[in-house]
């Protein structure tokens, strides 16, 4: 089929292609996913190049092809310059990405996925430091539940009983079933896993060739504080504590007071596992995500 057509996407990859052009991965709100080639964007002073950069929002022309249609023109509309000023907004951004391009469909439209893509890149590109990796926790949460699976974080997903963190038992703890789909008791977790010792939530490097659901090393069941709870039944919320916001959410089973800021690296670990279950893919950004944050935390007082 010959002819143009009009689309308003946002550049999700980029690669190189022959000598000059570039391969571009967009989602669009008129088609979903789709590729196309940018010609000529690699070459100095073409008018695609900065237009065919990570994340940029553009209004396309596209030229249909035999197998790979083309863009013809592009008008910027957003580039979201605070990304590509801060490495850890860069990468979770790319996190966010490869959880868009797991759900994203092609040959229909993808409006509220576009939507919430390109607001969650605007809240990263504003954020504080400190407010990185919670937004990215809720992020992931909101394409979650876009995707129709995100976690039960408030009752049991066994008893369906309501689970609300205890902040005065010493060594209070609640299990999180990644195959379950939830918070659930501690005897729900073992009901499920009998077999198997539900860790703590620490923050560690994903093993080579975990999978999902079908990697042995993955690991699918963990146990949570109460701060760690908390942090993830705030995901829901339109506003998160963070901040001056955050809570000093003191607790008898520790040595230290334990801040709302200590259990967001557990909470985007939680959700991580859960995606890569349910979308049966790895997130390889999470590596980067790692490097990142677990950096900054040893830089940390």
């Amino acid at each position: 089929m010959s002819g143009t057509y009009k689309v308003t996407g946002i550049n999700l990859k980029a690669m190189p292609m022959g000598e000059s052009d570039r391969l571009l991965t967009i989602l669009t709100k008129e088609q979903g996913l789709m590729k196309a080639i940018a010609m000529g964007s690699r070459k100095q002073n073409s008018h695609l190049g900065g237009r065919s950069g990570l994340f940029v929002i553009n209004h396309l022309l596209i030229a249909k092809g035999r197998s790979l249609d083309k863009i013809t023109q592009a008008e910027t509309i957003e580039s979201f310059a605070g990304l590509s000023q801060d490495l850890r907004k860069l990468t979770a951004s790319q996190y966010l990405a490869e959880l868009v391009l797991f759900q994203a469909l092609s040959e229909q439209p993808q409006e509220d996925l576009f939507l919430l893509f390109t607001n969650q890149l605007q809240a990263l590109s504003q954020a504080k430091s400190e407010e990185i990796l919670p937004l990215l926790a809720r992020s992931s949460f909101q394409l979650l539940a876009l995707a129709g699976i995100a976690p039960q974080l408030h009752s049991c997903c066994v008893t369906q009983a309501t689970i609300l963190p205890d902040f005065e038992t010493k060594n209070w703890r609640v299990g999180f079933s990644v195959p379950a789909g939830g918070v659930c008791t501690l005897a729900a977790l073992e009901q499920i896993q009998p077999s198997k010792k539900p860790q703590p939530c620490r923050f560690s490097q994903p093993k080579k060739g975990d999978r999902g659901r079908q990697s042995g090393q993955a690991q699918l069941t963990f146990e949570l504080t109460a701060p760690e709870l908390y942090a993830l039944q705030q995901l829901p919320q339109v506003e998160l504590p963070i901040g001056e916001n955050s809570p000093n959410l003191m607790q008898n089973f520790s040595h230290k007071p334990t801040t709302l800021e200590d259990s967001w690296l557990s909470t985007e670990r939680v959700l991580r596992q859960y995606a890569q279950y349910h979308f049966d893919r790895i997130i390889r950004s999470a590596a980067l995500i790692d490097a990142c944050f677990q950096s900054s935390l040893l830089m940390s007082p």
